[in-house]
């Protein structure tokens, strides 16, 4: 065995340094990275900080609010026109329908007024030309007359007084008309009292 060189300093082997992993090393960088703010967090707090951004977003509110009122203006408007409208087209309706009586009492005086007679004739002639100048002042106020003498039977105009078999017509037509109806600018002020017929047993 060598024996040792008390001149020589005494040595010792230098440690080995510990192997770095991928694991730390890529910890240590994100550790060391400052952490970043999403871009919304970004702009939001950016917006914060710019008043002009935030009169911009005043202005843009305000303008919808201003668009919706000035829709819901337009709206009551047309729904006014409309009601004022309607009022104006069915304002005699009370009116026609205390007239119609008078109309089905001429037409039964004429239908009961047949004859030879000169004076019964004069008379017939009289009420003719009443009930023609009442007609036409109906006419020039849109209240019609509705005469459904062999037309389909139709509930949204007709009132079928009575139901008889007639094989002559097809069923639901109407075979007579007891009571004339009449309408007002298309909407119905009285209907129709009719007979209809209907299929044999």
């Amino acid at each position: 065995m060598a024996e040792k060189d008390p001149k020589q300093p005494d040595i010792e082997p230098a440690a080995e340094a510990p192997e770095s992993s991928p694991e730390s090393v890529e910890d240590a960088a994100a550790a060391a990275e400052p952490e970043q703010a999403p871009e919304a967090e970004v702009a939001e707090a950016a917006a914060e900080d710019d008043p002009l951004a935030q009169l911009q977003d005043e202005v843009a509110q305000l303008k919808d609010v201003a668009l919706r009122a000035q829709a819901e203006a337009q709206n009551a408007k047309r729904r006014a026109e409309l009601d004022v409208e309607k009022a104006r087209k069915f304002a005699l309706e009370g009116f026609a329908r205390e007239l119609l009586p008078v109309v089905d009492n001429l037409e039964r005086a004429l239908e009961s007024a047949a004859g030879d007679e000169a004076q019964v004739k004069a008379i017939a002639e009289g009420v003719e030309l009443t009930l023609k100048s009442l007609q036409d002042a109906l006419k020039r106020f849109n209240i019609v007359a509705v005469d459904p003498q062999g037309e389909p039977f139709d509930p949204q105009l007709h009132q079928a007084m009575s139901m008889v078999e007639n094989p002559d017509v097809e069923p639901n037509t109407v075979i007579a008309v007891m009571q004339k109806g009449y309408t007002l600018n298309e909407r119905l002020v009285r209907p129709a009292m009719v007979m209809v017929s209907k299929a044999a047993s």
